[in-house]
């Protein structure tokens, strides 16, 4: 079997950096009090912490009632609209589903493939899998679409192995446009799990205008004057901000009646969380995908909406992993690594780290969204939860005792144990979670004490394995489990683990497993099933990682301009409420042609 690559690297770094607080200035903080705004019926007043900052007068101001204001998914200022450069994303997150689109959308919340610029596609065979691209559709330019179009932007993944998806050509033989809107594709031993994941995040771009640019162009170009086939346009940009105009010649709103409501879309970078989090509540800003501690008091108050009335209040992005760098001792043991699992109180990090923002992981690391490849029967089993009696009993059976005295078990050769847990320092969520870790773990007898590294130093440990525990939670959302599968047990083993397995733990059954996942059909969900109950009883045997708890898709919004937000009523739209990079094409899109101006 070839190795298995996952599609969603394209998320990896905007992902580890969303799910926690990055480090942000620490400028002078104080207290202001917020008037609540007409819209919101509560009759008082919320005292929020918002850091004063200086901030340069902006010269352009658009029409309040048709511009939607969000924050949460630049990290940096915009540096180029290129839909091939996976790690610039996150600043400039709209390039790929607001002006380049995918072939196919994606539901999580009900696990469905939604025909896009495709019309529809199928598997004629085994090897064979023929799609037909929508008639209508045209690029920003007025130049129309077809499967040409397609075919190039796929084949550039066969011609540049700089591109993200180029790994995908290792099973794709051949991509052939039979007429302008029909494409077949046809494969050796096809990954299907991959395949499915790379329709909803391959971006198709306008082969007039790329096929005359150089490969460094294309894989690395700023691409300063996008031109796209969606619903939004590249406007302008600033530092602080990236602002996309509506496209009036969408092929959608006329081959499906789907019109978004916002004019414009400023996509807002704040200084500090607490910045962002007094624009929400004052209606500057109309979605805030940031991180805001004390969000659930003012949901509960009424002054911010979240997608759920009461905890966890938002919807889970991804799952917090525990690695475990099994090249080391203890970590190389299997009884101590479930002892661990016992040892740590995951109900303090959720209610205590988080506020009860987020929710405790399953044991298999499924996010909701997949549970029905939870083999509860497995996890019944074999599964894990806090328990420090319990986990001082798996020592103690396991040979570990403490030998001289201080609280701390020995390993059974007599050795000392002493170890760290750690994550990024200004990451103040996981930082908060490691305390907790390393807190109990010693009083499960085990020496472990939390470590906070700059980033660099973190990550060179991450990926080159010199670490001994640490946080990391790179696969989100996604169409199929062999995403997270494939981010837990990556293989094979290299010297530089920079996409997953990253505690080393190097099983040939387990990588067989994963490989035999990505080769079954999305359509043999028993198939599925089958495989996924084989790796969850590996894994939860042998304990490599630990699954902890789901880092929340951070979503908070105000009613001030713009209403019908997703929530979990059923008076309301059910989508992703997200601008995060890869996520537009994951119900972000779709929410913006639901939105209405407030009354």
């Amino acid at each position: 079997m070839k190795r298995v690559l996952s599609t969603l690297l394209v998320l990896v770094v905007i992902l580890s950096m969303l799910a926690a607080c990055g480090p942000t200035p620490t400028p002078e903080k104080v207290i202001v009090t917020v008037p609540v705004l007409q819209t919101v019926t509560v009759k008082e007043t919320v005292p929020v912490v918002v850091t004063a900052v200086p901030e340069k007068p902006t010269e352009v101001t658009y029409p309040r009632n048709e511009t939607l204001y969000v924050s949460g998914a630049a990290w940096g200022p915009p540096s180029d609209w290129n839909p091939f450069i996976t790690w610039s994303k996150a600043n400039t997150t709209g390039t790929i589903g607001l002006v380049y689109e995918t072939l196919f959308l994606y539901d999580p919340l009900s696990d469905k493939m939604i025909p896009w610029l495709a019309e529809s596609g199928k598997w004629v065979d085994a090897d064979t899998y023929e799609l037909k691209l929508r008639k209508g559709i045209t690029w920003s330019d007025g130049q129309p679409m077809t499967a040409a179009d397609v075919v190039f932007t796929y084949e550039l993944g066969k011609k540049y192995a700089a591109i993200w998806f180029s790994p995908m050509w290792n099973y794709l033989k051949s991509a052939t446009a039979t007429s302008d809107y029909d494409i077949t594709f046809e494969f050796t031993n096809p990954l299907y799990q991959e395949w499915d994941n790379n329709l909803y995040n391959i971006a198709i771009v306008p082969k007039h205008l790329w096929e005359s640019r150089t490969e460094e162009q294309i894989t690395a170009g700023a691409n300063e004057k996008p031109v796209g086939s969606g619903a939004y346009l590249y406007e302008t940009h600033s530092e602080d901000r990236n602002v996309w105009v509506r496209n009036e010649n969408w092929w959608a709103t006329k081959l499906l009646g789907m019109k978004p409501a916002p004019k414009r879309i400023v996509d807002m970078r704040f200084s500090s969380n607490n910045v962002a989090l007094g624009a929400v509540v004052k209606g500057e800003v109309d979605l805030s995908n940031n991180f805001l501690p004390g969000i659930a008091t003012l949901s509960e108050k009424g002054y911010v909406k979240t997608y759920f009335a009461g905890p966890p209040y938002m919807l889970s992005a991804n799952t917090a992993v525990l690695f475990l760098n099994t090249t080391k001792k203890p970590m190389d043991d299997p009884a101590f690594r479930k002892a661990l699992a016992f040892s740590i109180n995951t109900g303090d990090i959720v209610n205590v780290a988080y506020a009860g923002l987020v929710k405790a992981a399953n044991p298999t690391g499924l996010l909701p969204s997949l549970e029905k490849y939870v083999d509860k029967d497995v996890v019944a089993k074999l599964g894990f939860t806090f328990d420090t009696a319990k986990a001082k009993q798996i020592l103690a059976s396991a040979g570990y005792k403490d030998v001289n005295g201080d609280g701390f078990v020995e390993a059974p050769d007599g050795s000392k144990i002493e170890l760290e847990v750690t994550c990024p320092f200004g990451w103040t969520d996981w930082m908060e979670a490691i305390k907790i870790i390393a807190k109990s773990a010693q009083a499960a007898g085990i020496n472990l004490k939390d470590a906070t590294p700059d980033y660099g130093a973190w990550n060179t440990a991450l990926t080159t394995g010199t670490f001994d525990m640490t946080l990391n939670n790179w696969a989100g959302m996604s169409n199929t489990p062999w995403t997270l599968y494939n981010l837990l047990f990556r293989h094979p083993i290299q010297d530089i683990m920079g996409s997953g397995n990253f505690g080393r733990w190097n099983n040939q059954k387990m990588f067989d497993l994963v490989d035999k996942l990505a080769a079954t059909p999305s359509s043999d969900e028993a198939g599925m099933k089958a495989v996924c109950s084989q790796i969850q009883e590996l894994m939860l045997t042998e304990m490599p990682v630990i699954p902890l708890w789901y880092n929340g898709l951070w979503a908070q919004y105000s009613d001030a301009v713009w209403t019908n937000w997703p929530t979990e009523s059923s008076n309301t739209p059910s989508r992703l409420p997200c601008t995060w990079s890869g996520y537009w094409q994951m119900g972000g899109l779709i929410m913006l042609t639901e939105l209405k101006p407030a009354q």
